[in-house]
């Protein structure tokens, strides 16, 4: 019963921690407004880890590696954990496995805030389309790299934006392949 209760707290700190950093990857990505005050809680939540990693693995044209590496470690550290807390012991862990696993994770929750991402820009849009609050900024210049695209392909049709059908669209095709991955790498999780 402790190993289940760990494992389930194990799972929430982690999958929000790595949300707040990949959200660090992305913002950096979409060259969001640091100055919002979602995007100063990311920085100062994730500053104190990625502050050595940056001496070691610098940017390069806007992505930000060292908050990916950063991902990529604290969910290895994750499935380290869950592997010992399931009674394994450390030493049967395979580390390629392990830096396989903890790239898929990384990937699928990628997926994840995209999606969740797209689908709550979509409902703001109806619900309060004038709406300045932070959050529905920040959600909106997060997905702007992935709806451009989309966007210049498929243009509103009598003001009715389709756009982000194709991006759930294209986010289900990722996450199949990603979950293919997943099975391939043999993922615990």
């Amino acid at each position: 019963m402790l190993a289940k209760i760990f494992i389930t707290v194990l799972q929430f700190v982690t999958m929000f921690y790595l949300t707040v950093v990949l959200l660090r990857f992305l913002l950096q990505l979409a060259r969001a407004d640091f100055y919002n005050p979602i995007s100063q809680f990311v920085v100062k939540a994730t500053n104190a880890p990625l502050r050595p990693l940056r001496r070691v693995i610098p940017g390069i044209g806007g992505v930000d590696g060292a908050s990916l590496v950063l991902a990529v470690l604290v969910s290895a550290l994750f499935f380290a954990l869950l592997w010992v807390a399931s009674g394994y012991s450390i030493m049967q862990l395979n580390p390629v496995a392990l830096l396989a696993w903890s790239g898929v994770y990384v990937l699928d929750l990628i997926i994840n805030i995209y999606f969740w991402s797209v689908l709550a820009v979509v409902i703001i849009s109806w619900v309060a389309p004038q709406s300045d609050h932070p959050a529905i900024a920040l959600v909106a210049q997060i997905t702007e790299p992935v709806m451009r695209p989309v966007r210049n392909i498929v243009p509103p049709l009598g003001g009715l934006d389709l756009s982000p059908i194709f991006v759930f669209l294209i986010l289900n095709v990722l996450r199949v392949v990603v979950d293919h991955l997943g099975a391939a790498v043999g993922m615990p999780v």
